[in-house]
């Protein structure tokens, strides 16, 4: 009978022993909470990673609280042996979530957006710029298979074990879904992104931009050259106020002073302001701008070469106060 008993032991005192742990934990663990899961699965992962002592201590807690139903997929940062309502506690903490974030300004380059993610995601600019030309971040047809002027410029959220494409690919959808939203035509989607890059790196501010984009379209309608700087610098890969003669001279189907028409393709990547001006640009019979105070972003605009000329004396002016700008 005393045999029996020792041979029994050891299930009596794991039937007797709690099933749950006691407080917050101590150390880290990182829990990835798939889409769709049920709280079983959740508790079997919890279990798993050593989170909770058992799937009943953490589906007793949330059997006990609605709440639970609300668990949000995603990666969570928690702690070993919490007790279940504490593991519970953490994930409807919005806090615990473990998401990496990155700012795609409006205007960015795409080369210039790949170091961002790179920097902020800590991913390889290499393998960003192989999943870009990929084929498999769902670029339009109208993108011709590069991103430059697709990357939609946003505030982004993933998690940690993002990949490059699929960061990406979030990009790219967001931007489809704003060429949607702005019912822009598939067959003039290339052109009305490559206008707003324009747009966008030509002028900052909201105010301006429907004007830029009525000066692009009179100069397009009469096959006048657009001779913009930008697109220029795009070429050069610079980023100056002003371009010499010698760049403007660089045979490069971005050189809209020796070519007329638009550019080969979009020189950065524009925001939805800037899509809005081209579709909706402001009336009037403009063929000249200039900004002439690149501090305060001031621009002026003229219908003919007289006021033009004018225009640029002022901004003339301005880089003489400002000789490290040029």
């Amino acid at each position: 009978m005393t045999g029996a008993y020792f041979g029994l032991a050891p299930l009596v005192r794991q039937f007797r022993a709690p099933k749950d742990y006691v407080g917050q934990g101590t150390g880290s663990a990182q829990i990835k909470i798939p889409d769709g899961a049920s709280g079983r699965t959740i508790a079997r992962l919890l279990t798993t990673a050593g989170v909770v002592k058992t799937e009943s201590a953490y589906l007793d807690a949330a059997n006990g609280d609605k709440r639970s139903l609300s668990v949000q997929p995603g990666t969570y940062g928690l702690r070993k042996q919490m007790s279940g309502a504490a593991a519970l506690s953490l994930l409807l903490d919005p806090k615990s979530r473990l998401v990496r974030s990155v700012t795609i300004p409006e205007g960015t380059r795409v080369k210039d957006a790949i170091s961002r993610i790179a920097n902020s995601l800590g991913m390889s600019k290499t393998a960003l710029t192989e999943a870009s030309v990929s084929g498999k971040i769902g670029l339009p047809s109208a993108a011709k298979g590069k991103p430059e002027g697709f990357l939609f410029p946003a505030t982004y959220n993933f998690q940690p074990d993002a990949t490059p494409t699929e960061v990406l690919a979030a990009m790219v959808k967001r931007g489809n879904q704003v060429f949607a939203e702005l019912d822009i035509p598939a067959d003039k989607l290339r052109e009305t992104v490559i206008e707003a890059s324009i747009v966008q790196a030509e002028v900052g501010q909201q105010k301006y931009m429907g004007k830029v984009a009525r000066v692009l379209d009179n100069r397009l309608a009469v096959d006048m050259p657009l001779g913009l700087d930008t697109t220029i610098s795009y070429a050069t890969q610079k980023f100056n106020v002003t371009t010499t003669s010698q760049d403007r001279k660089i045979k490069s189907p971005y050189n809209t002073y020796l070519y007329t028409g638009l550019p080969a393709g979009p020189i950065s990547n524009p925001g939805e302001e800037a899509l809005k001006a081209v579709l909706h640009p402001t009336a009037g019979k403009w063929l000249y701008f200039v900004t002439t105070n690149p501090t305060t972003g001031e621009t002026k605009f003229a219908v003919n070469a007289a006021g033009h000329e004018a225009n640029k004396q002022e901004f003339q002016q301005w880089l003489r106060t400002h000789p490290q700008s040029k």
